[in-house]
């Protein structure tokens, strides 16, 4: 099974990168940097893939919010905390959180969605979210590339003892997931002093 899925990253590794790309992963960029590494893709064409791949995915999400109203009135009724998050961020931002949205765990869907609501200019929000992108697989698949071999031996170690690996990496994104939670929190917490001190 192992051989099979790396032959088909081989074969197919392009195609893979830009569909794992439009669903956000940084997985995806690091194995395509390690691919750079070990020379089975060009490092180059993999940051282009993976950057559109990207933009894809944001202007999808982009146009969901602009044209798909009900579809949006379900996801303000589930996540209305991230989207009153997302248009915080947006108002004291302007367009650089197009940017920063990459990088924010549990906001990288609603930001666009929350951006498309909005009437703010498709043009300008598709040419930055492409800049942005492809900063973004650049940064990722670029220290992947320089640092392959020893991300391969880390791989290899975390194979072989998984029993170690699997509570660590689950304890790593449980770590984010405060984080970011954490950090949603104070920010409402500051508009919602802001809201009173107005009053």
């Amino acid at each position: 099974m192992e051989e099979l899925l790396l032959g088909w990253l081989k074969e197919y590794g392009y195609v893979i990168l830009f569909l794992w790309s439009i669903l956000e992963g940084e997985l995806g960029l690091i194995m395509g940097g390690i691919m750079t590494h070990t020379g089975d893709m060009q490092y180059l064409v993999t940051i282009f893939v993976a950057g559109l791949g990207g933009f894809t995915g944001d202007q999808i999400y982009f146009y969901i919010g602009r044209f798909n109203k009900s579809y949006i009135q379900r996801k303000l009724h589930n996540q209305r905390r991230k989207f009153a998050i997302a248009h915080l961020l947006l108002k004291k931002y302007g367009w650089p959180i197009i940017f920063m949205q990459r990088y924010m765990y549990g906001l990288r869907t609603v930001i666009p969605m929350s951006i498309g609501i909005t009437k703010y200019s498709a043009k300008k929000f598709a040419i930055i979210n492409l800049l942005s992108a492809w900063v973004w697989a650049a940064i990722t698949v670029t220290p992947a590339y320089f640092f392959g071999e020893q991300l391969l031996t880390v791989l290899a170690v975390a194979k072989a003892h998984w029993y170690f690996a699997v509570p660590v990496a689950a304890a790593f994104v449980w770590g984010i997931y405060v984080y970011f939670q954490k950090l949603e929190t104070q920010l409402l917490q500051k508009r919602n002093r802001r809201s009173s001190n107005s009053v």
